[in-house]
């Protein structure tokens, strides 16, 4: 059982979102919040594995306190959920600690494979987002790329397919190979290029 915490200033939405949650098999609302304040007052306690949060709630903004829970819940992973998808504000996100970046159309199955992804240590974003951020560094990553140990071919096809949102099982079809290779390519990519995540890949190539 996943266990979800909600921070959403629309009514609505947020309760469309915690109906959605609930009516999942081995998925659990656990804390609703609809500003950043109850946020860092509640999700302590209640302890989610998973936040979904909205960047633009009253007072501070989402990103404020994706960094503040990260501070105080290190284990605790966030999912920004927005109408937005400008680079300052996925840059910003992934600055503050957050795990993934989805756009509020995106359907409910999106939403929910998204948790399920980012609970397995993933990076989901949909694919313009990740459109936008591939493109933000490719140059930059060619560059790096050649000052690290190179990566083989098929390591730089993983590192492709992850900075674009995919899963490991998704890329494991997409290369006709099984889901442990895509680890050990993954374990490999993240050696050479000292990083722990996705989000670092991300920043790194950015700076």
């Amino acid at each position: 059982m996943i266990k979800i915490g909600i921070v959403e200033d629309n009514r609505d939405l947020r309760a469309s979102l915690q109906r959605m949650i609930d009516a999942a098999p081995g998925y659990q609302c656990v804390c609703v919040c609809d500003s950043a304040e109850d946020a860092l007052r509640e999700m302590p306690v209640a302890k989610p594995e998973v936040v979904l949060m909205d960047i633009h709630l009253p007072n501070r903004s989402g990103i404020e306190c994706t960094r503040r829970l990260r501070d105080m819940c290190p284990a605790m992973q966030v999912l920004i959920l927005t109408v937005y998808e400008d680079y300052d504000s996925i840059l910003n996100a992934l600055k503050a600690g957050a795990s993934g970046y989805l756009l509020k159309r995106s359907l409910p199955r999106e939403i929910l494979q998204a948790i399920a992804e980012v609970k397995e240590g993933g990076s989901p974003m949909t694919t313009q987002i990740a459109r936008k951020v591939v493109a933000s560094f490719r140059e930059p990553a060619k560059t790096a790329h050649a000052g690290e140990n190179s990566l083989s071919e098929r390591e730089a096809e993983v590192l492709s397919y992850m900075t674009q949102g995919h899963s490991e099982k998704e890329i494991a079809d997409k290369m006709h190979v099984s889901v442990n290779t895509i680890k050990s390519h993954r374990k490999h990519v993240y050696q050479k290029l000292h990083v722990r995540s996705r989000s670092e890949i991300m920043l790194r190539f950015h700076e």
